[in-house]
């Protein structure tokens, strides 16, 4: 039997719109396709069958064993969409199974040693570090962070910022819509002059930096990159903003400073794991002043059932340790710290339109990323970045911002009766 002859009987008999072939000499599907699939060696064979699904997939795409042609591998959305579309595949039965695995051989069903860019699995990760300490935290960081700076301006562009954007019009540029997401924020919080601001989860600082200039606040950003501190740091300087903006290579555990009139959450929530939303909302609350207000700004999942854990691909590749869990969940937990909710929004639409443009920056930017992070590195970028868009686009992942305040225990308020804001 030839891998060709094995992967149909997979198939549900319809005409396929790409074409597979394998370095046995065997095909399937039309030969004029515009997509074509290419295993190109054993390895990446014994990557698929002893890890089916996403994670074996992966492996054998990152390594360059299974090459998509035809699509850039700075941006496969076109291809992910035509295969996940037009890739229907049966449960085989277990005489079907052991046949395949008998014909292309039971060794392959020992997985070769991953790709270097891979992370270790949950468990031994679990079994060497206790998930979500402060180290096991900063390490985890690292791994997605890190990277090179360099390489981060490349994808993200000028803003470097590396969260859901807000897109004012449609044909609104990238950088024109993570401006207006740092402004809507600022504008969410209320920010005035001279109040004083936390952002939590920094990142390179793009917060901080926006609401020093624009709103005349003193900032404080903690981030767990070193990397990112110290770009938010030159940036700050290059700015002119040393006297009110500040970046700190920090947990944002270890922040002292109390009192604050604002704190905004931009994507760490991702990070810090379900079970320790209490301690997290209950820091948030305990480093406001009363009537201070909180944005919590967090990738979501569109219930509150589903298990928190990320898929093979992303915990291994992307995200280690990260967890996603429903609105509901995190309204609940920000409740249950004891602060008032007041404005919770989707803005589900706006990321896919985001990851777009950082794809299409992979892209047009492709050899001197390669150069920088190297081509298995810049292959995981565009693969979970096409990916993702198409999870924002199905409604699989949302995006959510949470605003609420540290209400006077009188019930006392200094908020509007109607969002002031704007869209």
């Amino acid at each position: 039997m030839t891998i060709g002859e094995a992967l149909e009987i997979l198939f549900q008999g319809d005409d396929l719109d790409f074409s597979f072939e394998a370095y046995d000499g065997s095909s399937l599907g039309p030969s004029d396709a515009s997509i074509r699939v290419c295993l190109r060696n054993e390895r990446g064979l014994s990557y698929i069958m002893s890890a089916p699904g996403d994670l074996g997939f992966a492996r054998a795409y990152v390594t360059g064993d299974l090459v998509i042609e035809g699509a850039h591998p700075g941006d496969p959305y076109d291809a992910l969409i035509l295969l996940m579309e037009r890739t229907r595949l049966r449960a085989p039965s277990v005489a079907e199974t052991l046949k395949v695995v008998r014909a292309l051989g039971f060794s392959h069903l020992l997985p070769p040693p991953p790709p270097p860019q891979e992370s270790l699995p949950r468990w031994r990760r679990a079994l060497e570090h206790l998930r979500h300490s402060k180290a096991r935290d900063a390490e985890v960081i690292h791994h997605h962070y890190d990277v090179s700076n360099r390489f981060y301006e490349l994808v993200l562009g000028p803003s470097m910022t590396y969260t859901c954007a807000v897109f004012p019009k449609a044909d609104s540029t990238l950088e024109e819509a993570q401006t207006e997401k740092y402004d809507l924020v600022c504008r969410k919080l209320d920010l005035q002059p001279g109040q004083r601001l936390l952002d939590i989860g920094c990142g390179w600082g793009g917060m901080a930096r926006h609401a020093a200039k624009n709103y005349g606040v003193t900032v404080i950003g903690a981030t767990l990159s070193e990397q990112q501190a110290l770009w938010a740091q030159e940036a700050i300087a290059r700015e002119g903003l040393s006297d009110v903006a500040e970046v700190r290579f920090s947990d944002y555990r270890d922040i002292t400073e109390t009192g604050f009139d604002a704190i905004s959450s931009i994507g760490l929530t991702e990070h810090i794991g379900v079970q320790n939303y209490a301690s997290y909302f209950a820091f948030i609350r305990d480093h406001l002043k009363v009537g201070g207000r909180m944005l919590n700004h967090c990738i979501t999942r569109p219930d509150n059932r589903a298990r928190a854990m990320a898929g093979q691909f992303i915990d291994r590749y992307v995200f280690p340790d990260g967890e996603l869990t429903g609105s509901g969940r995190i309204i609940t937990a920000v409740q249950d710290a004891g602060l008032e909710v007041q404005h919770e929004e989707n803005l589900r639409v706006h990321y896919a339109m985001t990851l777009r443009d950082w794809n299409r920056n992979l892209r047009e930017n492709w050899d001197e990323a390669v150069a920088e992070v190297g081509v298995g590195t810049a292959r995981v970028w565009g693969l979970y970045m096409a990916g993702s868009r198409i999870g924002f686009e199905r409604n699989n992942i949302q995006l959510h911002h949470v605003l609420a305040t540290k209400t006077a225990p009188d019930g006392s308020i200094d908020f509007p009766l109607r969002p002031t804001w704007g869209s």
